[in-house]
């Protein structure tokens, strides 16, 4: 796969799986925008505002003249249980994992020609129902904003796909419990945890020219995990005391 001349911009790539992305898409050839809020040797973008998006979007234009990719990565983890959510999680997450995939779809379409692809980071907790309220949520709707952009977009030649992965080895997982990793893990046929090397391929692939006629499609990369319904024992395993 071949991404010789293209750009992509790449959101939450200082660290984990937005890294790894990066990486395999240098090797492929392309010129990779790495963004993040945190502190590391790329452009710094706060996803959730739009003036920060218009700054990136101008400085790719002057820079590169186009983009021919975008890989809304960036999210955060919302690990609140119902009744108890509060509403400035709920908010910091659909703000973070919904709204700036959806500012970036505005501010970078402008900029892309036919052929253009854009990629969104689901979750299978998109795929069922997940005990993290505010998560589960947030990524259903990045599922259905997925679906939308496809439909609006396609008619531009510009792809917008979803990947669900699973489990992954990274600093967002390592924020989760003991609890909750083992009783996944014991749901993933496979019998381990994902690792970013394990989805940056796909990553690569739908960038390529080689995916030229996947749009709107959601990859499953899970090990297995959401092939069975398995959940509720993850959530009985770590629900809180009443």
């Amino acid at each position: 796969m071949d991404l010789a001349g293209k750009v992509v911009v790449v959101t939450g790539a200082a660290r984990g799986q937005g890294a790894a992305e990066v990486a395999a898409l240098r090797a492929a050839g392309a010129t990779v925008v790495a963004t993040d809020v945190l502190p590391f040797e790329g452009r710094h973008l706060d996803v959730t505002d739009p003036a920060a998006w218009a700054s990136l979007a101008s400085w790719v234009e002057s820079e590169h003249g186009a983009v021919h990719g975008l890989v809304n990565n960036a999210g955060v983890a919302a690990r609140e249980r119902l009744p108890h959510v509060t509403l400035g999680t709920w908010d910091q997450t659909f703000a973070i994992n919904v709204t700036g995939p959806m500012l970036g779809i505005q501010a970078l379409v402008p900029l892309m020609p036919a052929g253009s692809s854009i990629v969104n980071i689901c979750s299978v907790a998109a795929m069922s129902g997940h005990a993290a309220a505010a998560y589960t949520a947030s990524k259903w709707a990045l599922r259905g904003l997925t679906r939308s952009a496809s439909l609006e977009l396609g008619s531009r030649g510009i792809r917008v796909n979803a990947v669900m992965p699973g489990l992954i080895d990274t600093p967002l997982m390592a924020s989760a419990s003991p609890a909750f990793t083992d009783a996944a893990l014991a749901e993933i046929p496979l019998g381990r945890v994902g690792q970013v090397a394990d989805i940056a391929p796909t990553i690569v692939f739908l960038m390529s020219d080689d995916s030229a006629y996947y749009n709107g499609a959601e990859l499953v990369i899970d090990g297995g995990l959401t092939a069975h319904v398995s959940h509720k024992g993850i959530a009985d395993a770590t629900r809180p005391p009443a």
